[in-house]
């Protein structure tokens, strides 16, 4: 008895004195963990969602459990407090020096402070609508509509009135380090199934048996069996920033409202599935949407000192792909007339979709964003205020951005319509920004945009002003 409780004792102490270990190492990785944030250079190791759209350790994208929604929610709002009592104003314009704002930066860097939320969401800037160059103030400056911003229930950062999202210094800096990238390719982002996906989906519907009383719901989890997962693809931009995810859960996100997966928050517009129902496109011909950037003009002055960004910014696009025996798709060049009048309805309504689910306005800010980097990359801005952006460029400094999951696949999340024609099987999207492109296609002399020009210098040296 005295050695059994000597060995009870001695095996709880043991326990206990083993506990008190696995608490002090504990407490040491929260040190550590909080050294790596501070040494990540002021950006908060959040890892997350955006727009309701999570990626996990495989690169699988599927949508946030709310459980994941949740904990990122307590994260990001233990970071994004409310905005000071100027910065809360909704205005209609938001000057932000990007010379003052890497000085802001590079200060948090050199006192080892994090970077406050303000400096995170670019003063609540809501779009891009100006680039101003100020050489007698070896500046340059970006400006648009801003407001106070609050933090969603699905841990999206938002205007509190519009619901849009705000911009995000990281899509910024990637923007900005990505620019030469992009003039030698388009940032994209495709989501297709695979050949041999496709191939065992042809197989198994072959063997259906339709007729009265059928039900396509029926066999739709042997169909996405089948199907298998959609593999994603992703040019120029970096694999594991926050901008490719964003590419990704929009690219998501307008598929499920294409295929009828997911309530459309908008009146007007409905699933491309409901419009086709009582008629399919040809057989072998499946449709595919994209969305690319969609600027009405980039307005600016001869001299080139104001630049002004107009138009929606975005708009979807739809071409039939054909499927051949072997499961591979090739562009038809073509397009039907109702996933034509569907890509057409949803760009009339992508403004209004941008304030309920933030994947949208996500993707526009970020388009913005690339436009900005190459007009100051193209048209030499930097030399031409006399000021040098290497901290946020990545040549200077240690300024790195956070790393996200890169995506891969995409679960065999897909619908499917019988019509008279054939199976429709809507799988097939994508995302392209081409900024090189608008910029030297789009850009035009409009001597207007001077006037805005003057009204936005800065009178002090806050890195942003009304």
């Amino acid at each position: 008895m005295i050695n059994g409780q000597y060995r009870l004792y001695a095996k709880s102490q043991f326990a206990t004195a083993f506990g008190r270990v696995l608490t002090s190492l504990a407490a040491l990785a929260m040190v550590l963990s909080s050294s790596q944030a501070q040494a990540q250079f002021g950006f908060p190791r959040l890892g997350g969602v955006v727009g309701g759209v999570s990626i996990d350790a495989d690169g699988t994208v599927r949508t946030a459990s709310a459980e994941e929604r949740s904990g990122w929610l307590q994260n990001v709002r233990q970071i994004a407090s409310q905005p000071s009592e100027q910065m809360a104003e909704n205005v209609g314009l938001r000057m932000v020096s990007l010379t003052k704002l890497q000085s802001a930066i590079d200060n948090a860097i050199a006192e080892n402070r994090p970077l406050s939320e303000d400096i995170l969401y670019l003063a609540g800037l809501q779009r891009v609508e100006y680039v101003f160059v100020y050489p007698e103030k070896n500046d340059i400056v970006i400006a648009g509509p801003a407001e106070s911003w609050i933090v969603r229930e699905d841990a999206s950062v938002v205007g509190k009135t519009s619901g849009r999202p705000v911009l995000q210094l990281e899509d910024l800096i990637v923007a900005l380090r990505t620019t030469e990238a992009s003039q030698k390719a388009a940032i994209t982002v495709s989501i297709n199934p695979t050949p041999e996906g496709q191939v065992r989906l042809n197989n198994l519907l072959r063997q259906v048996r339709t007729g009265p009383g059928f039900n396509p719901a029926q066999i739709e989890p042997a169909m996405k069996e089948a199907f298998g997962p959609q593999q994603v693809t992703l040019t120029t931009v970096p694999l594991d920033s926050r901008m490719a995810q964003t590419l990704v859960a929009a690219d998501y996100r307008m598929k499920r409202i294409a295929m009828g997966l997911e309530e459309i928050p908008v009146s007007g517009l409905k699933s491309y599935l409901e419009m086709v129902r009582n008629g399919a496109p040809k057989n072998g011909m499946q449709p595919r949407w994209w969305m690319a950037c969609d600027y009405d003009a980039l307005l600016h002055s001869e001299d080139r000192l104001a630049w002004k960004l107009t138009g929606t910014g975005i708009k979807a696009m739809t071409e039939d792909e054909i499927v051949d025996a072997s499961g591979v798709r090739t562009g038809s060049g073509k397009a039907n007339k109702q996933a034509q009048a569907w890509a057409n309805k949803f760009t009339e309504k992508y403004d209004e979709l941008c304030g309920f689910n933030a994947a949208f306005g996500d993707l526009r800010n970020v388009m913005d964003l690339n436009i900005v980097a190459t007009v100051i990359q193209a048209h030499e801005l930097e030399k031409v205020a006399g000021c040098e952006l290497g901290l946020l460029r990545g040549e200077a400094g240690m300024l790195e951005t956070p790393e996200w999951q890169s995506p891969k696949t995409i679960s065999p999340e897909c619908s499917f319509i019988r019509g008279t024609n054939g199976w429709t099987v809507t799988a097939s999207g994508g995302v392209e920004i081409n900024p090189w492109k608008e910029v030297s296609q789009k850009a035009k002399i409009d001597e207007t945009v001077k006037s805005v020009y003057t009204k936005a210098e800065a009178n002090s040296d806050a890195w942003w002003w009304n």
